[in-house]
C-alpha cells in the first residue's frame, strides 16, 4: 500500500492492492465538492457523489473488484482507503472544529449523523431498510462501508436513519448526512488554539 499525505492542503491519496480489489483514492478536506468515481459499483459511485458534493470534498476513486462473486470486497476496501486518506489528511486535528450533528431529510426518510473526530474508532449503526437491495445492491453494505470507513479514520460515527419508506431515499440521506457532518466536523474554528481536546492531543 502506498500512501501521500499534504498535510497543507489537507490531502491524502492511497493505493491498495489485494486479490481481491485494486483501488486509487485521493481526498481533499477543503475542496469544491468535485468527484471522480470509477468503480464496478454504480450504487456506490452515486452515493459518493453525494458525500463529496455535500461535504465540498474533494474525491477521486478508480477501483476494480472481484464483483463476480459480489460487491462486497469492493464497497468494504474503499471504505477501508476513504478512511485512510481522511486520517491522514487531518494531520494532527489542529484547530478542527472535531464534532457535528447534522439531519438530512430526502423526500419521506430523515437521516442523522453524528461526529467525533476523537482518535477511537466507534460506530453505531441504526438503520432498518424496507428492501435488502437496491437494484443490484445489497443494503447491508452501507453498515459494511460506513464501519472500515470510521475504523480506519479514527472516527467515532452514530448514523441513525429514524424512518422512511424508500430504500434509496433512506441510504441517500445518510450519504449526504455523512458529507455534512463530516465537513462540519473537520472545518477550521478560529477560536481553537491547539487541538479541541483537554488532553491536548487527538
Amino acid at each position: 500500500m502506498d500512501n501521500n499525505v499534504n498535510e497543507n492542503l489537507r490531502t491524502a491519496s492511497v493505493s491498495r492492492a489485494t486479490n481481491e480489489t485494486n483501488i486509487s483514492l485521493s481526498f481533499g478536506v477543503d475542496g469544491t465538492g468535485v468527484s471522480e468515481m470509477e468503480t464496478d459499483v454504480p450504487f456506490l459511485n452515486h452515493m459518493l457523489d453525494l458525500f463529496t458534493k455535500h461535504g465540498q470534498f474533494d474525491l477521486k476513486v478508480k477501483a476494480t473488484g472481484d464483483i463476480e462473486i459480489d460487491d462486497h470486497h469492493t464497497v468494504e476496501d474503499i471504505g477501508i482507503c476513504l478512511g485512510q486518506t481522511i486520517r491522514e489528511a487531518l494531520g494532527d486535528k489542529r484547530g478542527i472544529k472535531r464534532y457535528a450533528s447534522v439531519f438530512v431529510p430526502m423526500d419521506e426518510a430523515l437521516a442523522q449523523v453524528i461526529i467525533d473526530v476523537s482518535n477511537r474508532p466507534h460506530f453505531e449503526y441504526r438503520a432498518e431498510y424496507p428492501s435488502s437491495q437496491v437494484g443490484s445492491f445489497s443494503t447491508e453494505l452501507v453498515h459494511e462501508f460506513l464501519w472500515k470507513l470510521a475504523l480506519e479514520a479514527r472516527i467515532t460515527l452514530h448514523v441513525i436513519v429514524h424512518y422512511g419508506q424508500n430504500t434509496h431515499h433512506m441510504i441517500e440521506a445518510v450519504f449526504k448526512a455523512l458529507g455534512r457532518a463530516l465537513d462540519e466536523a473537520t472545518s477550521i474554528d478560529p477560536r481553537v488554539t491547539g487541538v479541541p481536546s483537554t488532553k491536548g492531543v487527538l
